[in-house]
């Protein structure tokens, strides 16, 4: 069993204006309340919980914010079905059974004289501790980020697609910087770590988990935020190109959509329209690559029909 040891945290994000530097440093340009949650989450020690529609940059700042603090990115991806056991750790039963066939002679050894099975399980019985024990222990994402020998941040993607049970199991880890192993007893972080949960909102979280995060909704960025994400990802780009691209990808998200074209679906056009030797974008080209901004058929076909308006913006 661990216990905790004084944090050899160095990168602590100094002010708001601290966090905005260093993000962007790292590639991940911040709005004001973007720099202001990570601030706030880095020195109060809280879980941040960042929402908002699907390709906004969400899992892009945990990763950015892993490296602006010097911390090891550990990611739990969720989905419908996922338990504690595949999020926080399971025993290595090969190594069990090898040690098992290694040691038999000491196991026959221990039962030997026994007057009856019951005898003899009871005397294996005893012997648990040597196979439960950190020895066979393989940590998943949630008991490595606590046990990490150097600060860590976890990152639990896509939170609305586990099940609500599971939010249950994360409010001692989110709540106590702990777990609980029946077998081994309680683990406490050796460093706390910083927690970012992210959500598309698929279905509602418990009140129960939000009250131990702090909230940060990520929405589509606005067109100048937009152009400096194109410029310092996509530097080769010609500014009259990018600035046509990030105004036409404006008004597709005002179509009623499945999906609205996310950041980096709009660095993936840029990039292709560069490709193609496209100094501006016309309305051919636009319907010749609309499959690269839109994913749905449906999508398509109805900006397609709002043709002229997205071309002339």
């Amino acid at each position: 069993m661990t216990t905790p040891s004084p944090s050899a945290e160095t990168h602590i994000l100094t002010s708001v204006e601290d966090a905005e530097t260093r993000l962007e440093q790292v590639g991940y340009l911040v709005s004001p309340e973007i720099a202001t949650a990570s601030f706030l989450a880095d020195r109060l020690e809280k879980p941040i919980l960042v929402e908002g529609p699907a390709g906004v940059g969400k899992t892009e700042l945990a990763k950015a914010l892993a490296q602006a603090l010097g911390r090891e990115f550990i990611r739990l991806q969720c989905y419908e079905g996922l338990d504690e056991a595949k999020a926080l750790y399971e025993w290595e039963y090969a190594k069990q059974l090898l040690y098992t066939q290694l040691l038999k002679d000491k196991i026959g050894e221990t039962v030997q004289g026994a007057g009856t099975l019951t005898e003899a399980a009871d005397r294996l019985a005893a012997s648990d501790a040597v196979f439960f024990s950190e020895r066979f222990l393989l940590p998943r994402p949630v008991l490595k980020a606590l046990l990490s020998p150097r600060p860590a941040l976890l990152l639990v993607d896509e939170i609305d697609k586990a099940d609500p049970e599971f939010e249950a199991f994360l409010l001692e880890v989110l709540s106590d910087n702990a777990v609980t192993i029946p077998e081994l007893g309680t683990f406490k972080a050796k460093h706390v770590p910083r927690v970012v949960l992210t959500s598309n909102n698929a279905r509602e979280l418990s009140d129960a988990l939000k009250r131990r995060c702090l909230h940060l909704h990520i929405d589509f960025p606005d067109r100048e935020r937009e152009l400096r994400i194109i410029r310092k990802r996509l530097p080769e780009v010609s500014k009259t190109l990018a600035e046509q691209v990030v105004e036409a990808v404006a008004e597709i998200r005002k179509l009623d959509l499945k999906k609205a074209p996310s950041i980096s679906e709009t660095l993936d056009w840029v990039q292709s329209l560069a490709l193609l030797n496209a100094e501006t974008l016309s309305a051919d080209l636009v319907a010749a690559t609309l499959n690269l901004v839109l994913k749905h058929e449906g999508d398509i076909e109805k900006a397609k029909s709002n043709l002229a308006q997205i071309a002339q913006a």
